[in-house]
């Protein structure tokens, strides 16, 4: 009986299910809880989503200003090369979050989810604040290159919002961290916007000998670093969620199983199984993927088209239009996220709700060439109406698809199963801005076309995009885990 009480070191107790936990691993902790604890873990929650949002402001923040900067460099010989040369600072970050993004999960699975989210964070605020002192182009790229290498939260944070949380505030805790990324790609060009060059824009607050005027790309920088670092020092409060002891599968009391066996169980995985060879989970970043690439296209393509002349099919509005458009829609999609899509999902079901988006994305982009037509108060109401669901529906897509995803792989390879997931959808984000812009170049040079003419192509494109997801939601594309009999 000794030797039997020193193997199992610490056991904590069991509970009716006969899961056994022990005292020394921070997983096993956070099982007891979550057994005592009925409730949602909004301590948790309001930590994570402050990390999560860490992960969607670098990305966009830069867009406003990114031209200006190129230009500054004085790298480009000519005006029409400035493009270019922007591309490859807005590609470096996701070609690195490309690369790294599977490691970063691993290393996540196999230390724990809070030592990969604090040193993710640690860097970021090191290769953003760099970013904004750049002196040259390659210093430029470099940081963002490096910046996106070491950007691998989004992984671990996703891994670790289901793991704290029991199973009925999972999709709750999900709705965070999407609601949260989301924000980001919506707040970031506003901060980017606001704060770029403050020294030409609040001449009394920054003057021309300051900091600010000798980098007038450092202070949106500056100010994500300093989120960044909120977020880290919250990030000291969270409790690890991975199980740091060998499970005692052969081990059963009664009808009593472990609960990492269960797991395993219920998503149809075995401790073995290569997560390349794992179909569910294949073919929901497949998916995923397709979704991915069709939104990164359409943040690229509203901006061009809000802020074109009506002759061109365009909106004809100013930059601080556009921030108004998207500000709107960040709260409503935040309120959203947070009350109704749990409800939504509960009744309907991940993998229902994402196929009714995607069909009402259709109809909702559908109409964007017709509001174009319009003009006054009735233009502003319908363009904030419709940037509304359609950021809402994206979302709701991609938290719908998250949710699958983490039901196809137990806990001991989810930060990988989402590692995966992130470097798929980054390289797949990589060509998606790049194609948004050629497309909508394209359709600005056949405005007087007799098919498809103007920016009826360009959103008869993304509706094919999104008709391609759709369809691959059902068999045989879309592969479902088995669960237990």
């Amino acid at each position: 009986m000794a030797d039997e009480n020193s193997n199992r070191e610490g056991l904590l107790s069991k509970t009716e299910k006969d899961i056994l936990y022990y005292e020394d691993c921070p997983g096993c902790r956070i099982d007891h809880r979550k057994e005592t604890n009925l409730g949602a873990p909004y301590k948790e929650l309001v930590y994570i989503w402050i990390v999560a949002l860490c992960a969607g402001l670098p990305i966009s923040s830069l867009y406003p200003y990114l031209y200006f900067l190129v230009r500054d460099f004085n790298v480009a010989k000519r005006a029409e090369d400035i493009g270019y040369y922007a591309g490859c600072v807005g590609s470096a970050y996701m070609l690195g979050r490309g690369l790294t993004a599977v490691l970063w999960g691993a290393l996540a699975d196999r230390y724990g989810r809070k030592p990969i989210i604090l040193f993710c964070c640690t860097t970021m605020i090191i290769f953003t604040t760099l970013f904004g002192l750049s002196t040259n182009f390659w210093m430029a790229v470099s940081m963002r290159l490096l910046l996106g290498a070491f950007s691998g939260i989004f992984g671990p944070v996703q891994a670790y919002a289901t793991e704290v949380c029991r199973k009925e505030h999972q999709t709750l805790a999900l709705s965070f961290t999407s609601s949260a990324w989301a924000i980001g790609m919506i707040i970031g060009p506003a901060i980017g916007g606001f704060l770029a060059q403050p020294a030409e824009k609040y001449p009394n607050v920054f003057t021309k000998d300051s900091l600010f005027a000798r980098f007038p790309y450092f202070l949106p920088c500056l100010c994500i670093s300093v989120w960044t670092t909120a977020a880290t020092i919250a990030c000291l409060w969270l409790p690890e969620t991975l199980h740091k002891h060998k499970a005692i599968n052969e081990e059963s009391h009664g009808t009593g199983i472990t609960e990492k066996t269960q797991e395993n169980n219920e998503t149809g995985s075995t401790e073995s199984e290569s997560l390349y060879r794992n179909r569910p989970l294949m073919s929901c970043i497949i998916v995923y993927c397709v979704f991915s690439l069709h939104n990164m296209a359409y943040g690229e393509i509203f901006s061009l088209w809000a802020v074109s002349p009506k002759k061109f099919g365009g909106l004809n509005y100013t930059t601080d239009n556009v921030g108004e458009v998207l500000s709107v829609t960040g709260l409503g999609l935040f309120l959203f996220q947070l009350a109704l899509f749990p409800k939504l999902e509960r009744i309907l079901g991940p993998l229902m709700v994402a196929r009714v988006c995607a069909a009402l994305s259709i109809v909702v982009l559908g109409s964007y060439p017709f509001i174009a037509k319009l003009s006054g108060a009735s233009l502003s109401l319908l363009i904030n109406i419709a940037s509304l669901l359609k950021s809402i529906l994206s979302t709701s897509i991609f938290t719908g698809f998250v949710i699958l995803q983490n039901t196809t792989v137990s806990q001991h390879q989810r930060g990988a199963a989402n590692g995966i997931s992130s470097t798929a959808m980054s390289l797949f984000k990589v060509f998606g801005p790049a194609g948004g812009g050629a497309i909508f170049s394209l359709a600005q040079k056949r405005m007087n076309a007799s098919f498809l003419p103007g920016t009826d192509l360009v959103f008869f494109i993304l509706n094919l995009i999104l008709v391609i997801g759709l369809i691959m939601t059902f068999k045989p594309f879309l592969v479902l885990p088995r669960r237990p009999r």
